[in-house]
């Protein structure tokens, strides 16, 4: 059953209330609706608790349960209290946590706007992030690269989604940035995040609504992982 998936209209949502519709073969535990966002193109699944009468049940992570990434479940911490089919839950998330990610992963589409070159690989932390870049020489400058992110911080861009056609993206294939996590298709729709005059291009991921919302960042460190690949690390200061 497709999970309503509420943090892909709202990040800033911190809590709504569900009903449990099915418990996986593994433990997880599927509702109606969420605001947990599932773990998915680097950034992690969220933590947090669902709360049912007197129980409070610990989530250690919310992964998704199908390729078209419609389903979400919710993974108990060891231990947890267990919860059955039919009851009725508010579903919260740790929001220090998932709001430091938003942060993070618009961040990381501020540095691939900075460094226009295919990425390779990434994952989205809650203090440090990093994308991998498929860049032919070396060169590159952790001051220089820092100063042109916190500009396009500074400038206080506005954050927005939408969401156009598989068709449309198809038609449109240099959105695409990610050589190896596309975006899911097949379902009819894609989301774009778009950081108003500086980025646009496809994102499940969750995003503060302007870019000063970030702070100030910092390059903490280029690595060669290989003879094309360059690891640019960024961190919240």
């Amino acid at each position: 059953m497709p999970t309503d998936c509420l943090f892909r209209d709202d990040s800033y949502l911190k809590s709504c209330e569900a009903r449990v519709v099915a418990i996986t073969e593994q433990g997880g535990i599927v509702l109606d609706r969420t605001v947990f966002y599932a773990t998915s193109g680097g950034q992690p699944g969220d933590t947090g608790t669902l709360s049912a009468g007197g129980l409070t049940v610990p989530i250690a992570t919310a992964v998704y349960t199908d390729a078209a990434k419609s389903e979400i479940a919710h993974i108990p911490a060891p231990n947890a209290p267990a919860l059955k089919v039919g009851d009725a839950v508010t579903a919260t998330v740790d929001w220090d946590k998932r709001h430091a990610r938003m942060r993070m992963h618009t961040a990381l589409h501020l540095l691939s706007a900075v460094l226009p070159y295919a990425v390779t690989g990434g994952s989205v932390g809650d203090a440090e992030s990093r994308l991998d870049f498929d860049i032919p020489e070396a060169g590159l400058d952790k001051d220089d690269i820092t100063a042109k992110v916190n500009a396009m911080i500074g400038s206080n861009a506005a954050v927005s989604s939408r969401w156009i056609t598989d068709a449309e993206l198809e038609a449109n294939p240099g959105l695409v940035k990610t050589m190896s996590v596309k975006p899911p298709m097949g379902t009819g729709r894609v989301r774009l995040i778009e950081i108003a005059g500086l980025d646009l291009q496809p994102c499940g991921g969750t995003h503060v609504r302007s870019t000063g919302e970030i702070g100030e960042v910092q390059v903490t460190q280029i690595e060669k992982k290989g003879k094309q690949n360059r690891r640019v690390r960024l961190a919240l200061v």
